[in-house]
């Protein structure tokens, strides 16, 4: 989006995951709720195998993460998609105090 709450031409083709203090929306259909979401991560995980040789991955750290593309999934337009304010969500309910995904 831009600083200056430019136009709705503005807000598309985001490639970014909302906050907790935001949510996707289609501009093309309206869509709140249902997204194809492509991305790549790239992790670094603990892996404790078994005598059995069954890993179990204990913790995962993310160490980057890159959005490819969100399309919606009731339109399949992925050029209208915009990240919006979510009017229900109350600031004070953030356990980490920023608006940061």
């Amino acid at each position: 989006m831009s600083a200056g709450g430019g136009d709705a031409q503005d807000r598309v083709h985001v490639l970014r995951l909302p906050g907790t203090q935001e949510r996707l929306r289609c501009s093309g259909c309206g869509n709140l709720t249902r997204f194809d979401v492509t991305r790549t991560r790239r992790t670094r995980e603990f892996w404790q195998v078994g005598l059995g040789g069954e890993p179990e991955v204990g913790d995962v750290t993310r160490l980057n993460e890159r959005v490819e593309q969100i399309a919606c999934r009731w339109c399949g337009r992925s050029d209208a998609i915009e990240v919006v304010a979510r009017m229900d969500v109350d600031p004070a309910s953030d356990p980490t105090g920023t608006d940061a995904p």
